[in-house]
């Protein structure tokens, strides 16, 4: 059964003055506020698109990781991700760097490379990113 989830945005005033607000719709679990400033500068108690499309990639990638590791008999006690989105103005997204450190009992480091590397080619956030670039750097913690 496919679910479909929701999130709105609504957004005020021109680019760089205006502000909005991204509430997660399906969930309820947050109301976001955003500004041109946060996404071009960074900047504190605001969100921007690309951290939530870290925090979509990272999520993903963590189920998919887990998901392939029991496929190959191993269970992970802990999987922590973390996803950077760049953002460059005038360019956009420019890639997301996958930071991962995992405690799995009884892997090979050969074998949890292998199944990191299969993850990030195969989680369906990754796949929705195609055209940028997507690197990882993963360690058995």
């Amino acid at each position: 059964m496919a679910v479909t989830s929701e999130a709105t945005t609504l957004w005020t005033g021109d680019l760089e003055s205006g502000k909005g607000h991204t509430t997660l719709d399906s969930s309820k679990a947050a109301e976001l506020p955003m500004s041109w400033a946060a996404r071009s500068q960074g900047a504190a108690g605001k969100s921007n698109p690309e951290e939530l499309l870290g925090a979509a990639h990272s999520a993903c990638f963590s189920m998919q990781f887990a998901s392939l590791l029991t496929k190959n008999g191993t269970t992970a006690e802990s999987i922590q991700v973390t996803a950077a989105v760049t953002f460059a103005p005038g360019e956009g997204i420019t890639g997301s760097h996958l930071l991962v450190s995992a405690k799995v009992p009884e892997i090979s480091e050969e074998d949890f490379e292998r199944i990191a590397e299969e993850a990030k080619a195969t989680c369906p956030v990754s796949l929705a990113l195609a055209g940028t670039s997507i690197t990882l750097e993963a360690s058995l913690a």
